[in-house]
């Protein structure tokens, strides 16, 4: 009997390590609250005068939505397996438990002032019973507390694929009206007009992106409006990353064929939202040598930003475009609502399929990025 009492401490001072940790339930909850509040966003940007940047806003509210949907999810059917496991691992404890209270209360009237040792044994059983009497309670209400959290994650989960059927389609119908209002706008200043005929040229001989870029920030523009005042040495360390996503390999960093390259190379998810993180020049959009499409960007004179594998680009090459301005969006499919929920659920799968290579060069020498930008600091 008393190894039972030890065995019901333990129990519950796992219980008591297991509380002090985050609460997935409430995560779900937060992530869903997310989603919700970028469905009501979506309807407001519509009516926006300012759609591209509304848009954009709410694009980025969904999908940091999914992100948290997604570890909510994910932890929550862990903390649903670790309670399964632990009532597995418990069950002959319990069994045991369960088997002392029956034999206890299937001792009916005056039988129960007997025992073998007589009345001194009586009195000790009786302490012994009323010893455990709060262990029994506690473990009770911490068994129902527990079935109780796993009927929560049950329809949390539930609820969560309802909401996030309604977020892919909505952050998809988002992308939509966003390319659309782009190609709607006419506000933003043109310092210089694009010569075709000249880009043509540079891009038939260029044989690697250091060339290209090189080749670009020797060309002359002609520009028909003087370059805006920045001061973007101020920015070192504090910039925002262009797109949301984990960086693979980092500056001069060999790949697994050993192949250095003087950039970043992030992994993204599908269809995310790549914006500009500076007031820049448009210098260059479109597809180049295997990285289909290449976005450059002048910040400064004499700097260039490049941004490399993107699916699809919007701007014109000439236009200053503002910081937070839509550049483009990664390739891949939107995500199927089932398959999402199960790797979710399951912990399976990767959400971050694309990849974006992005490099900085003053002058014409490559510098480290991640110098620049505030979550890319080592």
């Amino acid at each position: 009997m008393r190894r039972l009492i030890l065995a019901f401490a333990l129990m519950l001072a796992g219980l008591g390590q297991a509380a002090a940790s985050s609460d997935p339930a409430e995560l779900a909850r937060k992530a869903m609250d997310r989603l919700n509040a970028a469905h009501l966003a979506l309807s407001e940007a519509r009516r926006a005068s300012d759609r591209v940047a509304a848009l954009s806003e709410t694009i980025r509210a969904f999908e940091d939505g999914l992100d948290a949907l997604r570890e909510g999810l994910r932890r929550a059917s862990l903390r649903e397996a670790a309670i399964r496991q632990q009532f597995q691992a418990e069950s002959e404890n319990l069994s045991r438990f369960l088997g002392v209270l029956l034999s206890l209360q299937s001792v009916q009237g005056p039988l129960s002032l007997l025992h073998p040792a007589g009345p001194l044994g009586t009195a000790r059983a009786g302490m012994i019973v009323s010893d455990i009497t709060p262990a029994i309670r506690a473990r009770a209400e911490d068994l129902r507390a527990q079935l109780e959290e796993v009927a929560l994650l049950r329809a949390l989960q539930e609820s969560a694929a309802e909401i996030l059927q309604q977020g892919l389609s909505e952050v998809q119908q988002a992308r939509t009206d966003l390319s659309q209002a782009i190609s709607n706008r006419t506000d933003l200043p043109q310092r210089f007009l694009a010569d075709p005929a000249r880009l043509q040229e540079l891009i038939d001989s260029a044989e690697t992106l250091d060339g290209f870029a090189s080749g670009l920030a020797g060309m002359e523009t002609g520009a028909t409006a003087p370059d805006p005042v920045r001061d973007f040495t101020a920015a070192r360390g504090s910039l925002p990353m262009p797109v949301q996503g984990t960086i693979l390999r980092r500056f001069n960093e060999a790949d697994a064929a050993g192949i250095k390259r003087p950039g970043l190379l992030i992994a993204t998810r599908p269809l995310a939202l790549v914006t500009n993180p500076w007031p820049a020049t448009l210098r260059y959009r479109g597809p180049l040598l295997d990285y289909a499409n290449v976005m450059i960007l002048e910040p400064d004179a004499g700097t260039l930003l490049i941004l490399a594998g993107l699916d699809r680009v919007f701007g014109e090459v000439g236009q200053v475009l503002p910081a937070g301005e839509p550049l483009g969006l990664m390739g891949g499919a939107s995500p199927d609502a089932d398959r999402f929920f199960q790797n979710a659920v399951n912990g399976a799968g990767s959400e971050q399929s694309e990849t974006l290579y992005m490099e900085l060069r003053m002058g014409e020498k490559p510098v480290d990025p991640a110098k620049w930008f505030a979550q890319a600091k080592e």
